[in-house]
């Protein structure tokens, strides 16, 4: 019996079991090149899905403004007041509009007879306005500084067709 042991360990040192290390490093090469790839793109998808979020919290605000003006013709009321955007979109929060917005969910407001502007935050940092006037349609702006309403207002020329 012991001889059929002794027999079995011998075996198994001259047999090649286990990975080399140059194999080991080839797989952790190979690992650390797909990570390379995969963290800038999840990164960058990221970013792009928390600016979509404040967009979509100005679009759905806007929505609001527009249904708020059909019932009065003005957008006067479509503000951050407890009677205002609130009563009809209340999954947001609204600030006035020398507030700035903090986040993609606080939109803040400045509305006038025939304008309504929006601005929120998204979570990357970039600050997307959007601007409704009764004669001119909707403009879009994104910017880097400050987010308020009033400096959305007031930065009209960067407004373009779209984000």
């Amino acid at each position: 019996m012991q001889s059929a042991i002794n027999k079995l360990r011998e075996r198994r040192r001259d047999g090649e079991e286990g990975f080399t290390l140059i194999e080991l490093m080839v797989v952790v090469l190979i690992i650390a090149i797909l990570l390379a790839i995969a963290i800038p793109t999840f990164l960058g998808a990221r970013k792009r899905a928390q600016d979509r979020a404040a967009q979509s919290s100005l679009r759905n605000a806007l929505t609001a403004a527009k249904t708020m003006y059909t019932d009065s013709s003005t957008y006067a009321a479509a503000d951050e007041s407890a009677t205002g955007l609130i009563t009809v979109e209340p999954s947001l929060s609204y600030v006035a509009a020398a507030t700035a917005s903090t986040g993609p969910k606080i939109v803040s407001v400045k509305a006038t007879a025939d304008t309504w502007v929006g601005a929120a935050k998204s979570d990357a940092g970039t600050c997307f306005s959007i601007k409704e006037t009764v004669n001119g349609g909707t403009t879009f702006a994104k910017d880097a500084t400050a987010c308020t309403g009033d400096q959305a207002a007031n930065t009209a020329t960067n407004y373009s067709g779209a984000w």
